[in-house]
């Protein structure tokens, strides 16, 4: 009898080995790498972390509120406490763990994402899976765009496995100017080739954007993915070297229940002030906070969209995405799709997987206040959307708690601020109550919070002090360390300005309020005074009620807020000096606020940047 044959009984119900193999399948993820026992203890082991810490603030504000006995002020600011500090609790357990492993663990990656070091993907056998590289594009820029695909083609052209990718540019763009740039540009690009490399580059536009993005893709995966088993999603800013993607694909093809996987995205280069500075924040903090927030999330990881790798059959069959009963912004198409599709990937039985590497892929981040604000309200309707997904039938909880934590990201907005709303009121009935008020009890919290808030900057910035060669790769010590100051303050200003912002969309969600989806501006450009005003004052007036209001109550606490309230008082300025050009061109010259690729730029890079001289690089 065959082997197959002896795992069947005669009725044709499974044998021995083939339950054998699926109870095996059960104590393990879906590629075998890590046991469901071994990631559960984890979860709980986080879970007991941030239940503690959530418990142990709680109480401590609780003591403080309550001393001479609760009214109606101190409920409204402990609920609103309560709803808007999960985030940073998770957030600095996560930076915690991810420096933990990071700096004291003999093999943190093998821990984290054994894939990657694993036998078979060191190997390095030739790619056998074809992977189709699919750039969407919605009025974009079109050269802008298409030049940084011609650079991801020309990078996997050098490498061993370039023949194994086809290019696709799916097009939403309905203004017919940049219709015509888009068709133009392609039909050049196709004539630098032969006609086998020609027939690799692949432009199609569509005639309406419904399902907008992510309908777009979905087109293509029903109609143009024959032949391929992989596919690489781009924005019209993404840019990888063929390195990356090479190693992503062959990860791929070593875990065939490996349904999406993706590495650390970081900024491109940019001569943006507001984007260097913010994304000199983003990358040294992410690497800590990833590794320690994929420790524990293992095979249910997050799915962020563009320089994803996506086994294609899965995706097409098992990740529909569900038309949301009632009217937008909350029913119609699912607008943050990527979360949504990563969910259903593993409900079908593949694993999602972030590698915490900078491995070399890129994005723009945006260039300005408020591009940044228009960039957060569109995710933030996204988000919420996930509330109508939460009891989707299948979903593993880990999954679910992926999307009740997205929702949760943007309520505790309007929760804390209500609290910064409520601070003179609060400063009032602490004059007026006959006790004397804990202000001992109350520092401590404080900075207790702001300690826990900051730790992901933190630990970024220790383990860039503590990685041999780290300060090197940013431009030195004293620039690293000046940057990480400049970037800790902008990280309050910036915060407040876009709170406000995120504050009144939500309210106006409620009452219809919708965001339209479209090409983004990406390259620094000078804002007005003027211009500043109209989208920021209610920011500015916030900020001037607050202020106001605390300088006649309590001097003291408004000198204690000022990391919270400056921010909405200083609205209007921050965004038009961050946007002047002439502010990016000095921080680059001084080399401020740079990222490894503004030091030693990859040859991928080198060509989308601007290479001042540093200030003291004769010295």
């Amino acid at each position: 009898m065959s082997t197959s044959a002896s795992s069947w009984t005669a009725n044709g119900s499974a044998g021995p080995a083939s339950r054998r193999r699926r109870f095996r399948r059960m104590l393990t993820t879906p590629t075998g790498m890590q046991t469901m026992g071994g990631l559960r203890r984890r979860r709980a082991l986080v879970f007991a972390l941030n239940l503690a810490t959530y418990a142990g603030l709680l109480y401590w504000l609780a003591a403080i509120l309550g001393h001479g006995g609760w009214s109606l002020l101190d409920g409204v600011l402990f609920a609103a406490f309560a709803i808007s500090t999960p985030w940073t609790i998770l957030g600095f357990w996560n930076a915690v763990i991810g420096f933990a492993l990071l700096h004291f663990h003999r093999n943190p990656m093998k821990s984290v994402a054994p894939f990657a070091v694993s036998p078979k993907v060191l190997a390095k056998g030739a790619l056998q899976v074809r992977t189709a590289v699919v750039m969407t594009v919605r009025n974009e820029d079109p050269a802008r765009a298409i030049s940084r695909l011609k650079a991801v083609k020309r990078s996997l052209d050098q490498t061993s496995d370039g023949q194994t990718f086809g290019y696709f540019v799916l097009s939403d763009t309905d203004d017919p100017i940049v219709a015509r740039e888009e068709e133009r540009l392609i039909a050049e690009w196709q004539a630098m080739y032969d006609t086998d490399g020609a027939a690799q580059i692949t432009y199609r536009r569509r005639t309406d954007n419904a399902g907008f993005k992510a309908g777009n893709v979905r087109d293509f995966l029903e109609n143009m993915s024959d032949g391929y088993d992989l596919m690489l999603p781009l924005d019209a800013d993404s840019l990888m070297t063929g390195d990356a993607v090479v190693r992503l694909a062959r990860i791929m093809q070593a875990y065939p229940r490996l349904g999406i996987l993706q590495s650390l995205v970081v900024g491109s280069p940019t001569s943006s002030a507001f984007a260097r500075i913010f994304q000199f924040g983003m990358r040294h903090g992410m690497r800590t906070y990833t590794m320690g927030h994929a420790w524990w999330t293992g095979e249910c990881g997050p799915f962020w969209g563009p320089n994803a790798m996506v086994r294609i059959a899965p995706f097409r069959d098992h990740c529909h995405l569900p038309v949301l009963k009632g009217k937008p912004p909350l029913g119609g198409h699912v607008l943050s799709h990527d979360q949504v599709e990563a969910t259903l990937m593993r409900r079908a039985g593949y694993e999602v997987r972030v590698l915490p590497e900078e491995l070399g892929s890129y994005e723009d981040n945006p260039p300005s206040v408020l591009e940044f604000m228009r960039r957060d309200v569109r995710w933030c309707q996204g988000n919420m959307q996930y509330l109508k997904l939460l009891d989707m039938p299948g979903l593993h909880g880990m999954s679910r708690f992926q999307l009740a934590w997205a929702v949760l990201m943007f309520l505790g907005i309007p929760a804390w601020t209500l609290m910064i709303a409520l601070l003179p009121f609060a400063a009032l009935e602490a004059q007026a109550s006959a006790g004397a008020f804990p202000v001992a009890l109350a520092a401590g919290l404080y900075v207790t919070f702001f300690a826990m808030y900051l730790s992901p900057k933190l630990a970024g910035f220790l383990d860039v002090l503590m990685t041999r060669g780290g300060v090197a790769r940013y431009g030195g010590s004293l620039r690293f360390l000046a940057s990480a100051l400049i970037e800790v303050v902008f990280s309050f200003l910036q915060g407040a300005v876009t709170t406000i912002r995120t504050t009144i969309f939500m309210i106006g969600l409620m009452f219809g309020t919708t965001v339209k989806w479209g090409g983004q501006a990406r390259d620094a450009q000078r804002l007005s005074w003027r211009a500043a005003m109209a989208e920021l004052w209610p920011q500015t007036l916030f900020g001037i009620a607050v202020f106001g209001a605390l300088l006649a109550i309590s001097p003291t606490l408004l000198l204690w807020s000022l990391p919270l309230t400056a921010g909405y008082l200083l609205a209007v300025p921050l965004a038009v000096v961050t946007a002047d050009p002439a502010l990016g061109r000095w921080l680059q010259v001084q080399g401020l606020c740079a990222i490894p690729e503004d030091i030693a730029p990859p040859a991928e890079v080198a060509p989308f940047m601007e290479r001042p001289v540093l200030a003291g690089a004769h010295a």
